[in-house]
């Protein structure tokens, strides 16, 4: 099953799209559904109409309460063992998916149902925008990762590959399945380029036999700098070319951030915030906050490394807390700019909250936990900072009833939980209630013995009784 452009299909789903287009604008998104919906359902390989029901759908759960900055909760994670035979039947499992993405366009195990059943169909570009989806939901996630930039090479889009390696590279440089999909990219971007796929054997477009050996071995040993190199100079000249296309603006600053080169990156994503489609902008606008942010970042670790280097001077350790009080100032600022921007973001009031609790501002960091709370994502998370408040404030009954709620909903005693019983446990202790207490560090101690001093704790207990 090829994937189609809107242009090919019959003019009446032409006319209905670019009504729902219209709708979309104007906040219809009700109409924007079902029309998309009625659309895929005989064409499921039009990725722009795919597309255009994403954002409608996204729009439409955040007008709920949803938020999906933050990793998703995916109650349905066990969604692709539930409907039997569907993996043997794409078609099925297309179906399941849509259904599913329906009600909740952050479902994980969703997306990757729908990439599933796209690889079936061979349709590669849904393929890795259902990838892509998920890498918006779990960013970090390395195994998606690879996944996508694999999806991209089989998309027959090696550049898109390459920043999907480069991501991976920038938190391990040493991560050799990430080196291995840089390279492969890297050779398929040199093929399109010179459209060396439309021969036998791509050696049959060189001049000698030399230039083509050297050609091979450097593929195999290039480096991820060299690279990044490359493509920053191809994408500078695409700028000089199309001084107007926010994509090339993005490309150089990606490339400059691969380098290690904050303050150009910045620089250009600036660049690109004064172009006329760039003002308003969002994903720039934010990638313009993270990297000034990470420029400032990069200046504090200088100067904790200076006064690591010199303890003992006096100016050092006056531009480091500068540098420290900027970062965390830049920071609040920032986060506070974004949640009056979007307030249903609760992910980013949770963010707030955080930032907020950490500069004092006890009471305000409250206020954005309780919102943030509304927010499935980040919920339980939520629930924690309004305990720690409370904590803070020594409310001790109102920190309890805040860790119980998170404690109740999660089941696995892993390292979330465990901080969360911990927390209630010395709640309990502030309170005097030493039996309450104990029980909650044994609950803890019972799985892991090593956590934090449960074990001292216990073994206190016990020796006193």
């Amino acid at each position: 099953m090829p994937e189609v452009p809107v242009a090919s299909l019959d003019p009446r789903y032409q006319k209905l799209i670019e009504n729902a287009r219209i709708a979309l604008d104007r906040g219809n998104l009700d109409y924007v559904l079902e029309v998309t919906a009625q659309v895929l359902k005989t064409q499921p390989g039009c990725l722009p109409v795919r597309k255009l029901q994403r954002v409608a759908q996204l729009r439409s759960a955040r007008g709920k309460g949803g938020g999906f900055m933050g990793k998703a909760l995916s109650g349905l994670s066990a969604a692709p063992f539930m409907f039997g035979s569907s993996k043997k039947d794409p078609a099925k499992l297309l179906e399941v998916a849509e259904g599913l993405l329906a009600k909740d366009p952050a479902n994980v195990a969703a997306l990757k149902m729908l990439a599933d059943a796209a690889t079936g169909l061979g349709l590669p570009e849904t393929v890795a925008f259902a990838l892509d989806a998920v890498r918006e939901i779990e960013p970090t996630n390395r195994t998606n990762l690879l996944a996508l930039g694999e999806a991209w090479l089989a998309a027959g889009k090696p550049t898109e590959a390459l920043k999907v390696a480069d991501e991976i590279l920038r938190d391990k440089p040493t991560d050799a399945e990430a080196q291995n999909l840089m390279r492969k990219a890297s050779v398929a971007q040199t093929v399109e380029k010179h459209k060396w796929d439309d021969q036998a054997n791509y050696r049959n477009k060189l001049r000698d036999e030399t230039q083509a050996v050297s050609l091979e071995q450097g593929a195999k040993v290039v480096t991820a700098d060299v690279m990044t190199q490359r493509l920053l100079e191809e994408a500078l000249a695409r700028v000089a070319k199309e001084p107007n296309n926010l994509n090339h603006y993005r490309n150089v600053a990606q490339a400059y951030r691969q380098l290690g080169n904050l303050e150009e990156a910045l620089a250009w994503v600036r660049k690109a915030r004064e172009q006329p489609t760039g003002r308003t902008d969002a994903a720039m606008e934010k990638q313009e906050s993270e990297l000034a942010t990470a420029v400032i970042e990069k200046h504090t670790k200088e100067a904790e490394a200076a006064v690591a280097a010199a303890p003992d001077d006096a100016a050092a350790q006056a531009k480091l807390q500068a540098a420290r009080k900027e970062l965390g100032e830049f920071k609040l600022t920032e986060a506070r700019r974004y949640v009056e921007r979007y307030p249903n973001d609760f992910s980013a009031r949770y963010n707030l909250g955080n930032l907020l609790f950490e500069n004092g501002q006890t009471d305000a960091a409250i206020a954005q936990f309780q919102q943030a709370q509304k927010g499935p994502q980040v919920r339980v998370a939520a629930l924690v900072g309004l305990g720690r408040c409370f904590k803070a404030k020594r409310l001790f009954d109102l920190a309890v009833a805040q860790f119980n709620s998170a404690k109740g909903e999660l089941n696995t005693m892993d390292d979330a939980k465990k901080e969360i019983v911990y927390e209630l446990g010395t709640c309990y202790e502030a309170m005097g209630k030493a039996d309450a207490a104990i029980e909650e560090f044994k609950a803890i101690y019972s799985e892991d013995i090593g956590f934090r001093d449960v074990a001292d704790k216990i073994n206190a207990y016990y020796t006193k009784g």
